[in-house]
C-alpha cells in the first residue's frame, strides 16, 4: 500500500547525511546511462505556473517525478521501478532542501582539493544550511566565512551553524572576504545580478554554484566563469534552459557548450573531474528529478523502517 510522507514525517527521518549515499548513486547511473532525467518543464497557467520533472533509477528500482505549483505545495510521486506502482506521495520542500544541499556536497567531494578547509558562502537561508551540511561532511572544513546582504541574519547564521556543526562560522563583512581565502566557495542565493566575482577567486578553489535555476538570475560574473578550468553541471540540456551562469558566458563567447560536462560523469568515473591543485573548478547546480526520486527512494527507506507514513487508499 502507498503511504503520504508529511513535511514534519521527512524532518524527523533524514537529514543530509542520509541523502548523500542515494544522490551521490543517482549521479553515477546517471553518467553510466542508465537513469533517465527529463529537465523541469515550466507551464503557465491562467494567474500562476506549475513545474514537472521526471526520472527513473534502476538500480534503486524506483521512478517519479516532482510536480510544483505557484503558491502550492512541493510533491513527489514515487513508484516502482519494477512494478510501476504508486508507492509514496511525499511533501517535498525539506526533502528539496536536503538533495541540493547533498548534491553539492557530492560535487564538493570529487572536485575540491582534499585538502580544502576554508569555505566562502554567498546566502545565509534555508538552503544555505543543507549546503554548508554536505560539505562539512564530506570535508575537513575549519573554516566558514559567510555572507549575505542582511548583517544581523549573517550574523545569526554564523552562530547557529557554528553551534550545530562544531566549526568556526565568520560574517564576512564585504562580498570579497568570503571568497579571497576560500579553498571552496557556495552561492546560494536568489539574486538577479552576480554576487561573485571572478576577480576574487584564487587557483584551486572549487565553486558550487546552487541558487540560481532561472534565466534571469545569475550568481556568477563571466569572470568567474571563464577562469574554470573544469565546468560540470548536473544536466547539460537543463542548463542550457536554466543556468543564465553559463548562457551569457556561452553567448559572449567566453566558453561553448563542448567544454560543459555532466557531474554524473566524473562520479562513474567516465569523464575527469580536477587534474592539478592549481584548477578552478565550477558545478552549476539547478535541481534534476534524479535527485528528487533518489531521495524520495530514501525516505521511503526509512518510513518503512520506522513505521511512518499514512496509507493511502489506493
Amino acid at each position: 500500500m502507498a503511504i503520504f510522507l508529511t513535511e514534519q514525517d521527512i524532518n524527523e527521518l533524514m537529514t543530509v547525511n542520509d541523502v548523500l549515499p542515494v544522490i551521490e548513486e543517482g549521479f553515477r547511473e546517471q553518467g553510466l546511462g542508465l537513469a533517465v532525467n527529463r529537465s523541469r518543464a515550466r507551464l503557465k497557467t491562467t494567474n500562476g505556473s506549475m513545474s514537472i520533472m521526471t526520472a527513473s533509477i534502476p538500480g534503486l528500482k524506483v521512478a517519479g517525478f516532482k510536480a510544483t505549483g505557484t503558491g502550492g505545495r512541493v510533491m513527489v510521486y514515487l513508484y516502482s521501478g519494477e512494478t510501476g506502482r504508486l508507492e509514496a506521495i511525499i511533501e517535498a520542500g525539506r526533502m528539496g532542501q536536503l538533495r541540493t544541499g547533498a548534491a553539492s556536497g557530492i560535487a564538493t567531494k570529487y572536485l575540491a582539493r582534499a585538502d580544502s578547509s576554508i569555505v566562502g558562502m554567498y546566502g545565509t537561508g534555508t538552503q544555505a544550511r543543507t549546503q554548508i551540511q554536505a560539505v562539512c561532511a564530506v570535508m575537513p572544513v575549519k573554516k566558514v566565512l559567510a555572507y549575505s546582504r542582511d548583517p544581523e541574519r549573517r550574523a545569526e547564521f554564523c552562530r547557529r551553524m557554528s553551534e550545530s556543526l562544531g566549526v568556526e562560522f565568520v560574517p564576512a563583512g564585504v562580498p570579497e572576504d568570503a571568497a579571497k581565502d576560500a579553498d571552496i566557495i557556495i552561492t546560494i542565493t536568489n539574486t538577479r545580478e552576480p554576487v561573485l566575482n571572478g576577480e576574487w577567486v584564487k587557483p584551486g578553489t572549487h565553486i558550487n554554484a546552487a541558487g540560481g535555476n532561472s534565466l534571469t538570475r545569475r550568481e556568477l560574473d563571466t569572470e568567474a566563469v571563464r577562469k574554470a578550468d573544469v565546468i560540470v553541471a548536473d544536466s547539460i540540456d537543463q542548463a542550457k534552459i536554466e543556468s543564465a551562469d553559463l548562457v551569457m558566458a556561452v553567448e559572449q563567447g567566453i566558453i561553448n557548450w563542448e567544454q560543459v560536462g555532466e557531474l554524473g560523469k566524473v562520479v562513474a568515473g567516465k569523464d575527469r573531474g580536477r587534474e592539478n591543485d592549481r584548477q578552478i573548478t565550477l558545478f552549476e547546480s539547478h535541481g534534476i528529478a534524479i535527485w528528487d526520486v533518489a531521495a524520495g527512494a530514501k525516505a521511503l527507506e526509512l518510513a518503512r523502517a520506522k513505521g511512518v507514513g499514512t496509507p493511502l487508499p489506493f
